[in-house]
């Protein structure tokens, strides 16, 4: 029984608990909606960041190979292969499967041996998720920046 009186003396009273749980739900409720936010905005920045790599590593392969190569950037997939081969030197799965909605169909850029990308190459790539925004603007002369609307 003394063990008992103990127990009952050093434990909470209901409105220490419920105060506790009202402050936590508060916390809770001001912290998910930013962390989820933080999570769209870092998501969207690595595909950007993707797409900016795949770019680099097509032009460098051109330069390096001294063929012309095509990158293929979609929803679902990005791919590089060298124009007139029939196999992708390089493939990965586009932005769709992160969540992440890019905009338009899927774009082909051809760049040349000296690394320009030929005919209509000026791209622009809309990233999205939730309100996360991102723009990857690619032009024909092999420039490549990131844009934060």
């Amino acid at each position: 029984m003394q063990a008992y009186a103990r127990l009952v003396r050093y434990g909470f009273t209901l409105p220490e608990t419920l105060l506790v749980l009202a402050v936590l739900g508060l916390s809770l409720g001001i912290a998910v909606p930013r962390i989820s936010a933080l999570r769209d905005s870092l998501t969207v920045e690595q595909e950007a960041n993707r797409i900016l790599a795949a770019h680099r590593r097509s032009r460098a392969l051109s330069i390096t190979r001294s063929r012309p190569v095509v990158l293929s950037i979609g929803p679902d997939s990005m791919s590089i292969h060298i124009a007139g081969d029939v196999s992708d030197v390089w493939g990965t799965g586009g932005p769709g499967p992160s969540g992440v909605t890019l905009d338009g169909s899927t774009r082909r850029m051809t760049f040349s041996p000296l690394g320009y990308t030929t005919g209509l190459s000026n791209a622009t790539f809309r990233l999205s998720r939730g309100a996360a925004r991102r723009t990857v603007v690619v032009s024909r002369l092999g420039r490549v920046r990131l844009t934060r609307p």
